[in-house]
């Protein structure tokens, strides 16, 4: 593979550094004079920097310069004793995320890597501080849930810098559509399909959905909602499709009891088991009648799909599954030098309690 310019110039100066040419803590050329004696523009050298401070040969110093770092050698250190996978998910202990990364950490502790773990609570600023966090301490891969995958991310330059330094990244539950990158996914397209066609089955014909629009999960599953309204010839309103983000979630009861009123709806086809849940509660609490007057079905299949009164009705998700499936990919990917196939499960109805037959 070809190298690019700044690549082959942060391959000169790493040379220079680990020889003893250029020694502990002395100052490299500024960054002008490195643009002469290599004929390139300035972003190519900053590129060449910025590469080398996040491997640990260089670190910056505002208003004085750039000068020769060690962190190179502990990181060196890490990767001969044990390679590390950095595991960036959006939530740690809520909802379906125990059993992802635990499957991640049987899939990794099984061929002997350990495991970074940090999480960004569906935020960019904390997202950030995990992509630097990963950069610092020199992680061998990362398995990445995106954040906020439906809109547009001012990360995204951290992780095509992770990438350019031979990195390799899997992407799970969704992926940025601006990176080509690797994913092990839920078909969430069928997801949305399949929910809104069991619910036309069960001669349900007034329907509303309640989706996360921040994610680009609820994107798809609202496609697939519609696609079966339209191959089934069912009609709805703008107003049967609720939307809501990560900060507005506590709002969606209030939308959905006042879409109730005004309408006469049978049928709700819900983002996850997480607001189906949260709905259904709130619903038989205002005196609604679970199934009888009002279907729901939720997606995952989580724990709380199976507590409570009434079951939820839900669709599959793979879960552990997927997290040895994204610990075998990463390992595989860095052992081979080569990038695996993406994975696209398929989902499944699991009928319960909350859909009327």
């Amino acid at each position: 593979m070809n190298k690019t310019k700044y690549q082959r110039i942060a391959d000169e100066i790493k040379a220079k550094i680990i020889s003893g040419e250029i020694g502990l803590h002395e100052a490299i050329s500024p960054e002008l004079q490195l643009q002469k004696d290599y004929d390139v523009s300035r972003h190519t050298v900053r590129q060449a920097i910025a590469t080398l401070v996040n491997e640990g040969y260089l670190r910056k110093e505002k208003g004085s310069g750039t000068y020769v770092d060690d962190a190179y050698k502990k990181r060196s250190a890490n990767k001969n004793q044990q390679k590390t996978i950095g595991v960036i998910t959006t939530y740690l202990s809520d909802y379906i995320f125990p059993s992802i990364i635990r499957g991640i950490e049987k899939g990794l502790s099984q061929q002997g890597y350990s495991l970074l773990l940090a999480s960004t609570n569906n935020d960019y600023q904390q997202e950030k501080a995990c992509l630097e966090k990963m950069i610092q301490f020199g992680v061998d891969g990362l398995i990445v849930e995106p954040t906020k995958s439906n809109q547009y991310n001012p990360n995204l330059a951290l992780y095509v810098q992770l990438r350019e330094q031979g990195i390799p990244m899997v992407m799970i539950n969704a992926v940025y559509e601006e990176l080509d990158a690797a994913s092990l996914c839920v078909d969430d397209v069928k997801v949305g399909f399949l929910a809104t066609e069991h619910l036309i089955r069960q001669q349900h014909e007034n329907l509303l959905l309640v989706t996360k629009i921040d994610d680009l999960q609820g994107k798809y599953r609202m496609k697939g909602f519609i696609q079966a309204c339209e191959q089934y010839d069912i009609q709805f309103a703008p107003e049967d499709i609720i939307t809501y983000t990560t900060e507005t979630r506590k709002q969606v009861p209030k939308m959905v009891k006042e879409r109730l009123k005004a309408e006469t709806i049978t049928g709700l086809v819900c983002y996850n088991d997480q607001i189906a849940s949260l709905l259904l509660d709130r619903l038989v609490e205002e005196g609604y009648q679970i199934p009888e007057a009002l279907s729901i079905i939720g997606n995952d299949d989580s724990a709380l799909s199976k507590v409570g009164a009434v079951k939820l009705t839900t669709l599959t998700h793979p879960k552990e599954q997927m997290g040895r499936d994204a610990a075998e990919w990463i390992v595989t990917t860095i052992e081979t030098g080569k990038r695996q196939a993406d994975i696209l499960y398929e989902p499944q109805i699991v009928e319960r309690d909350s859909v009327s037959s």
